[in-house]
């Protein structure tokens, strides 16, 4: 039983591919074990880490919601699954004749805090794509329209909302970080966007800290995956609007969807799986692509766009179109070292 100086947590899982959970247990330096441990968090119970299971689950579940245990934090990754016809019985609660998704909405109602773990959980994500005949929704959202499961004005018992945590997957550090954040009671409105996405991410843009960002600067592009260049203007990459640190903090410390040759889809943002066409192909009106930099006006864009080619580089125009860089920058003649 955990002492009471620390904080419960219970993690379910619903419609999705179990990613968010496996990208946590990524974390290293230190490991997500040390990191609960170092916020005073108690994981209660999680479908995957976990050791207990059938009824006893049940027994635990019905201990917080008989308030005979507190609940400090309840995460759910994947999306909630309502079908069919808003009954819920595409997703059963094992052991039980009663929907996960009604289980869901009595354990958000005795928890402090409520975190969705991952675009699914946030927005419906994956899970929700096409015709949606599982009826896939987030918890406080289904798409961009507030309502969700559990609808767009609730609120935990702490009075914070649903914290979303978006990511297809998460960044372990965002989950981490937002936890630790809770735990120490510092987490606050004005810490969320408009999303209810933690800031300590969402503030920064995935263009910030890519490593082809001087391709992008001489609009330098590639033309097929496994090129060098930007990957914006021909290959769909949506980092000039993802709101995301992936490339400031990547995953493991190197990783990242560009740091591995793919464009990025804009994946914390609510609807990126409905793109409307290739996620590597960039949409274009004469020329020009649909969708540009964040708050760049769009005749901007082409004044300065048409400058940066005229002056772009021989050497950047070569590794553009290259699988690897084959000229290196050099000195101007003459200057002296």
């Amino acid at each position: 039983m955990a002492s009471k100086t620390q904080k419960n947590l219970i993690w379910l899982q619903s419609g999705g591919c179990g990613g968010c959970t496996l990208s946590l247990l990524g974390a290293n330096n230190p490991d997500v074990y040390s990191r609960f441990e170092a916020a005073n968090i108690n994981l209660l119970w999680h479908p995957s880490l976990s050791e207990l299971s059938g009824k006893p689950v049940i027994d635990l579940f019905n201990q917080i919601l008989d308030d005979k245990l507190e609940l400090d934090f309840l995460c759910l990754e994947g999306a909630v699954m309502r079908g069919p016809n808003g009954t819920g019985r595409f997703h059963m609660m094992s052991g039980t004749d009663e929907p996960y998704m009604n289980w869901i909405a009595k354990l958000a109602a005795k928890a402090k805090y409520v975190v969705a773990v991952g675009s699914c959980a946030a927005f419906g994500g994956i899970t929700a794509a096409g015709d949606n005949h599982v009826e896939a929704c987030g918890l406080a959202y289904d798409g961009v329209e507030k309502g969700g499961l559990l609808g767009g004005d609730f609120s935990s018992t702490d009075g914070l909302g649903v914290v979303n945590i978006a990511g297809c997957p998460v960044h372990p550090e965002w989950v981490t970080e937002t936890l630790h954040q809770m735990s120490a009671g510092t987490l606050e409105s004005d810490d969320l966007d408009e999303w209810q996405r933690p800031l300590a991410y969402t503030k920064y843009l995935v263009h910030h800290g890519c490593s082809r960002n001087e391709f992008y600067e001489y609009k330098a592009s590639a033309e097929t995956l496994g090129n060098q260049g930007c990957m914006m203007e021909n290959l769909g990459c949506k980092g000039t609007q993802a709101r995301a640190d992936c490339n400031i903090r990547p995953w493991n410390g190197v990783g990242s969807c560009i740091e591995g040759g793919y464009p990025c889809i804009n994946c914390t943002a609510p609807g990126f799986e409905e793109a409307g066409h290739a996620y590597t192909k960039t949409p274009k009106i004469s020329g020009i692509p649909i969708g540009l930099p964040t708050d760049m006006p769009k005749a901007w864009f082409v004044a300065l766009a048409s400058l940066s080619k005229a002056a772009t580089p021989e050497r950047l125009k070569e590794n553009a179109r290259r699988d690897h860089l084959d000229f290196v920058p050099g000195n101007k003649k003459g200057r002296s070292k």
